[in-house]
């Protein structure tokens, strides 16, 4: 069964090859199918829009993207799936998923690790960001770009105003042993729940509350049944466009490069996007009724500084952790 397999794998991939070389040699023109589960309004989904214009500019339309959202081609997990055996070119996926193929990557969903927004920025566009976003290629995925995701923050169905607020609540978290352990520490019950069934825990209090950025608190409608929005802003996870080596090694030299100046482009102009995205979910909550909370954020930065502290029996990740406190 294992040969089977091994052998169909070999066969699609060559088959994806084929393909690709032929579009090359009879078109002069290269397509690169890019799939996400964000809906089109996203402005992670605006931005990857941004960077497939750019990339058929830079290329003379010899090298084009074509994408498919909110998982029309399958979950985060199934894409990167797809990625691996070369059946798909391109996805995004959140810096904590990654963390099953770059431990390291989990760095950067430790709590309060960036100072704000700007040094958040500094770092993943720096000599540290770029570093990481390699660190899966034994795993066939290769990082292209970061994109903001904004800062994760708690809402609940009662105010959290200190992290003693958060004793004995069950908060949802992504299936991330980092951010299980954030709840952890805060005295809160991590719930590990897809983000899809999310709405109906809440509804009927499987959890208490959960984290998110204002833009996903907003569109998912969660506001709906929390009406309490903490910004206590714990983590600043980026998202990560992620290519698989199989069609990053397809391509040639000049059209590496004109993918990943594109990719860096787009983020850029990201970011402006979903600075206006989070000031308008921030406002339409208010309408809908959600008290903002602006609590003390020392005083949660101080009750999760064991997550850090753990690491200094992990040399090599507290060195990460140094070096990232000490970019300006």
């Amino acid at each position: 069964m294992r040969i089977r397999t091994s052998l169909w794998i070999i066969g699609l991939i060559a088959s994806v090859l084929f393909t690709l070389s032929s579009c090359g040699e009879a078109s002069k023109t290269k397509y690169l199918k890019l799939a996400h589960g964000l809906d089109n309004s996203h402005p992670v989904h605006k931005g990857m829009e941004y960077m497939a214009k750019l990339v058929a500019e830079k290329s003379g339309g010899r090298l084009q993207i074509e994408i498919y959202p909110s998982q029309q081609l399958g979950t985060e997990r199934q894409c990167l799936e797809l990625l691996q055996i070369g059946s798909l070119a391109m996805t995004k996926v959140s810096a904590a998923v990654m963390e099953n193929f770059a431990p390291n990557i989990q760095v950067f969903s430790l709590p309060y690790i960036f100072r704000g927004r700007e040094h958040c920025f500094r770092v993943l566009d720096g000599e540290i960001g770029k570093k990481m976003l390699i660190q899966s290629e034994q795993y066939r995925l290769r990082g292209l770009a970061y994109f903001d995701a904004g800062q994760r923050s708690f809402y609940a169905k009662k105010p959290i105003r200190t992290p003693e607020d958060l004793k004995g609540m069950k908060i949802r978290v992504q299936e991330s042993v980092t951010a299980i352990n954030l709840v952890r520490v805060l005295g809160g019950a991590p719930t590990p729940i897809s983000w899809g069934e999310l709405y109906t825990a809440l509804q009927q209090g499987v959890v208490d509350g959960a984290e998110n950025n204002p833009p996903s608190f907003y569109t998912s409608r969660h506001y709906e049944v929390c009406k309490y929005y903490s910004l206590n802003e714990h983590t600043a996870v980026p998202d990560i466009l992620v290519i698989g080596t199989t069609t990053w090694n397809s391509l040639s030299p000049q059209e590496q490069q004109w993918l990943q100046e594109a990719a860096y482009e787009a983020t850029l102009y990201q970011r402006k996007l979903w600075a206006e995205a989070e000031e308008h979910a921030l406002e339409e909550v208010q309408k809908a009724g959600v008290e903002i909370i602006h609590p003390d954020k020392a005083a949660f930065a101080e009750k999760t500084k064991p997550l850090l502290d753990e690491y200094k029996d992990k040399p090599e990740m507290y060195q990460l952790i140094q070096e990232i406190q000490a970019v300006e």
